[in-house]
């Protein structure tokens, strides 16, 4: 199998509901014959149940975990709906449908309904005492982890959980896509495609257009040092391919590569995920900040929530070497070329359209610039640019949005609650008038 089949089948995989149920129902199979032989062999005694009232415990126990089961599903379908509908639908493939509590505890349920229901059909003259005492387990099992479960949802589903959730998944990538810490020194983008000259082969896209969702660095590398060449990947991890379109670009020796092995070492798919895209994860953060600001929610304190997992992910990548476009063997030579976001993409995503939809609700606008200014407190010289013409676009947003004085003053406060936390305000002429108070980092 090709990696970019396997890259797929794993994605696929964890992102499915279904595939832990039906491993329950392989391991139920396995289970009920192992304990009913184990049980006649052995000839365990518990309480001496008699087969009528074994009979009404399994089918209590089958009663109960389907309800659980359609009430699982039901329940948490339209919750999922609800949830992608009021922040943003990336969140169903890239944190729903992964969560492993809710997964599990379909599988149980799914395991538990059917070993009620192969013990209760092995059930004759004689009562298996130990399999009913495992099935009742199993039943007070599913009760507390259906309680369990309602709980667990409610928490989930609500946005600070899922903007926690995302933000994790995020900070994940970023230490994988970038492991290597900030230098002291402004990085210098290496642009070491004029030496190559030009290419000796173009790779085009073929089968079906799609995202790119993931590319196999190593294998490339690989492959390029066998040859003795470079490969480029002229795509972005996050991009959408046509069929037809370049997607690698081949100097030296690597002209040679085969362009199925090529092909397979990069994947497509029909959206974006987290695996390797480090800018997806601001992107569906963005999206539910300006879901939440939107005229029909108007819920600016989600989009004050958003900002806070923003600022968590602009401080890492901040402190992070960015420039590694160029992927280097073992001995030091440049093998392959891969393109990835640079700080002003990451701050551009971070602020742009939170600015654009928010800056009108002030919390929003001083939760902004709390961020701006502690971020260049907080991070090296080289990277304030960046933020600085943020600062001055939110300085000219409000300026046009705010036509009194007072509102005006108050909406330039750096906040790190948005509105809520210290105001900074102070007596000036007899008159109590804001004033302007950076956030300390």
């Amino acid at each position: 199998m090709h990696w970019n089949r396997g890259y797929r089948l794993v994605s696929y995989v964890r992102s499915s509901l279904w595939v832990v149920p039906f491993i329950a129902i392989v391991l139920e199979q396995i289970v009920i014959r192992v304990l009913v032989r184990l049980d006649r062999a052995v000839g365990w005694e518990f309480y001496g149940v008699s087969v009528h009232a074994a009979e009404v415990t399994f089918q209590a126990v089958i009663t109960l975990t389907l309800s659980f089961f359609v009430f699982t599903f039901g329940s948490l379908l339209v919750a999922i709906q609800v949830a992608s509908g009021q922040m943003t639908p990336r969140i169903i493939a890239t944190t729903l449908l992964r969560d492993n509590v809710v997964r599990y505890s379909v599988g149980l349920f799914v395991f538990t309904m059917l070993f009620a229901m192969g013990a209760l059909s092995r059930t004759g003259t004689e009562v298996n005492q130990f399999t009913l005492f495992v099935a009742a387990m199993l039943g007070l099992i599913c009760i507390a982890d259906f309680l369990y479960l309602i709980d667990y949802a409610a928490r989930m589903l609500r946005p600070v959980s899922i903007v926690a959730r995302v933000s994790e998944n995020a900070l994940a990538v970023i230490e994988s896509v970038y492991p290597a810490s900030t230098p002291r020194s402004p990085e210098v983008p290496t642009s070491l495609r004029q030496p190559l000259g030009p290419p000796g082969r173009i790779v085009h896209h073929q089968g079906t257009s799609g995202v790119v969702v993931a590319v196999n660095v190593s294998d490339l590398v690989i492959q390029a040092r066998h040859l003795d060449g470079v490969i480029e990947f002229l795509p972005q991890v996050g991009d959408f391919v046509a069929v037809g379109d370049p997607i690698f670009r081949l100097f030296g020796g690597a002209g040679a590569v085969d362009d199925r092995e090529l092909r397979a070492a990069a994947t497509f798919g029909a959206e974006r995920t987290l695996e390797q895209d480090p800018t997806f994860g601001f992107r569906i953060l963005v999206d539910i900040a300006a879901k939440a600001l939107s005229k029909a929610i108007n819920d600016p304190t989600t989009a004050v929530v958003v900002i806070d997992q923003l600022h968590r992910l602009l401080r890492l990548v901040g402190k992070r070497h960015l420039h590694n476009e160029n992927v280097f063997d073992g001995e030091g030579r440049l093998r392959a070329i891969l393109r990835t976001p640079n700080w002003e993409d990451f701050v551009h995503l971070a602020f742009w359209e939170v600015r654009h939809y928010g800056a009108e609700n002030i919390q929003v606008a001083r939760r902004l610039r709390a961020m701006g200014e502690n971020l260049i407190q907080s991070l090296p010289d080289y990277r304030h640019a960046a933020l600085q013409r943020e600062l001055a676009l939110l300085d000219r947003e409000i300026e046009a949005l705010y036509p009194f004085p007072e509102d005006l003053a108050l909406a330039r406060i750096a906040d790190s609650q948005g509105l809520g936390g210290a105001s900074g305000t102070r007596a000036e002429a007899g008159a109590t008038l804001p004033t302007r108070r950076a956030i300390s980092s």
